[in-house]
């Protein structure tokens, strides 16, 4: 074995060795049109020890060359002839080996559908094999691995609900197609390989870049404890197109009203905070008796509850920890609720139950699904009181970044991105003054 400087790694094959800059090499290892060896790379804090593949000497395992797949669309059947796909794909082998078999798949009936939509139908299938890298078999730290050491070093420090999301995107989408690649395979290339695929399995844009920020920060962690040299560059990568949104279910101001008054203490307080300041509510199950200043005319939101463990930790952002305004309608409600319904507890907690303990968040959505059934109104989860609290500030003229402040976004267009259907009353009175200016009265 021979050892090199960390500016050059050395690629061998069976005729020459050559030496290449780093760049170069891993741009290299990107390109999987040239035939693909086994190199064991053994990685130090200054230097990098190169392996030269030799089937006498090392024993590599020869990968077959990358082709690029056009596919074969053909019919088959006499009664009922459909249109069928042929292309094949690598598939590893359990000694390790890498073998290429033949894939089939039926693109729809002959009598609906002609020869060039077939293709299209058949593109899908081809994009996804041409762009999946070829299996490798495990050398060195794989992805898999650096999920165990993260979940065992990282994840007691993070947020319940961050762990039990990343543990979802990787045990659901990543692991399962890149978990055993090694960590150096990596690459953007590879990794627009996998968006690819999710998009052609129907994923969701959305879906798309959560589970990509996921993967991001586990390579990110990589490469802070020296496991690879760069991260993939997500600014390259292409996700699928936005697909039509569905708008948000959200309450009026008179179906507030009406849940309010319909409903008992402590709910018909907790909906009165919800409504009047936008609050998540976590954030309002883990408020405490002290965070209501009476005097200043306040209500601190310094911590919310984790709905699963019932667990109280800092809230969603940095942005969102902030003293907000308490008006006199809230404070009077405020102070009748704390002199005649409220349950002293250990923690001095605003709302608790029966026991002293945390109000779990899925009896309180369940009481206000309760409610709705009874008053007729359709149903709506918890964050609906949010989203009409900004609905509403926003129909009133509000400028954005007064709605930023209240709803605690750390940008404004934050605010604008979610909230950007509801149309404002400046933005009507500017729209009748075009019409009148055009059309006249």
């Amino acid at each position: 074995m021979s050892t090199v400087d960390l500016r050059e790694f050395a690629f061998s094959s069976a005729e020459s060795v050559q030496y290449e800059p780093v760049n170069q090499y891993f741009e290299r290892l990107a390109r999987l049109e040239e035939a693909e060896f086994e190199i064991g790379i053994g990685v130090g804090r200054d230097r990098v020890s190169a392996v030269t593949p030799s089937s006498a000497s090392t024993r590599s395992i020869r990968v077959p060359k990358r082709r690029f797949q056009r596919g074969r669309v053909f019919k088959r059947g006499s009664k009922k002839p459909k249109w069928i796909l042929a292309f094949r794909e690598d598939s590893s082998q359990p000694d390790g080996s890498i073998r290429r078999v033949q894939r089939k798949v039926v693109l729809g009936l002959a009598r609906v559908m002609t020869k060039a939509e077939a293709y299209a139908a058949a593109q899908p299938y081809l994009e996804a094999v041409n762009l999946t890298v070829a299996p490798k078999s495990k050398s060195g730290k794989t992805l898999r691995s650096l999920f165990a050491e993260w979940e065992e070093s990282v994840a007691p420090t993070l947020k319940p609900s961050t762990v039990r999301a990343a543990r979802s995107h990787m045990k659901t989408h990543i692991l399962p197609a890149l978990g055993d690649l090694p960590l150096s395979a990596i690459t953007t290339r590879n990794v627009q390989s996998f968006v690819t695929n999710m998009a052609v399995r129907g994923l969701s844009r959305k879906t798309c870049e959560n589970v990509l920020q996921t993967l991001s920060s586990s390579m990110a962690t990589a490469k802070a404890w020296h496991y690879i040299f760069a991260v993939f560059d997500r600014s390259a990568l292409s996700l699928p197109r936005h697909s039509e949104s569905k708008e948000p279910r959200f309450f009026t101001a008179a179906q507030v009203q009406r849940i309010i008054a319909a409903s008992v203490e402590p709910y018909a307080t907790m909906w009165a905070i919800l409504a009047l300041t936008g609050c998540r509510a976590g954030e309002i199950l883990a408020l405490k008796r002290t965070d209501i200043d009476f005097a200043k005319r306040i209500i601190r939101i310094r911590r919310t509850l984790d709905g699963a463990t019932r667990l109280m930790h800092s809230p969603k952002s940095r942005s969102s920890s902030a003293d907000l305004p308490l008006s006199d309608v809230l404070a009077n409600r405020l102070r009748k609720y704390l002199s005649g319904s409220w349950r002293e507890n250990e923690a001095d907690l605003l709302f608790c139950n029966s026991k002293g303990k945390p109000m779990q968040r899925d009896k309180v959505a369940y009481k206000l699904q309760a409610s709705l059934s009874e008053l007729g109104i359709e149903k709506a989860a918890l964050h609906a009181f949010r989203h009409m609290a900004a609905s509403e500030l926003i129909e009133g003229g509000v400028a954005p970044s007064v709605v930023q402040r209240q709803m605690r976004h750390s940008d404004a267009r934050i605010t604008l991105q979610h909230y950007s259907h509801i149309i404002g009353d400046a933005q009507r009175k500017a729209v009748e003054s075009l019409s009148q200016r055009v059309l006249g009265s």
